[in-house]
């Protein structure tokens, strides 16, 4: 079970009686975008190991 990041509950603002948006903490907003950068890098660093990803050495610029 993944552990929450958040440390105040959200604040669900409805719409025509369905959820449209969700107001939470700047500082868990900050949060939960580090943790997605985090798995973004993750699946490139991925790719890259998979041979996905046509790389150069530096030197080559």
């Amino acid at each position: 079970m993944a552990r929450s990041i958040l440390k105040a509950k959200p604040q669900v603002i409805m719409k025509d009686g369905r959820p449209s948006a969700v107001i939470i903490e700047i500082n868990d907003y900050r949060a939960l975008l580090e943790r997605l950068e985090d798995k973004e890098d993750l699946a490139d660093l991925e790719k890259i190991r998979m041979g996905g990803v046509r790389t150069r050495k530096a030197d080559g610029f």
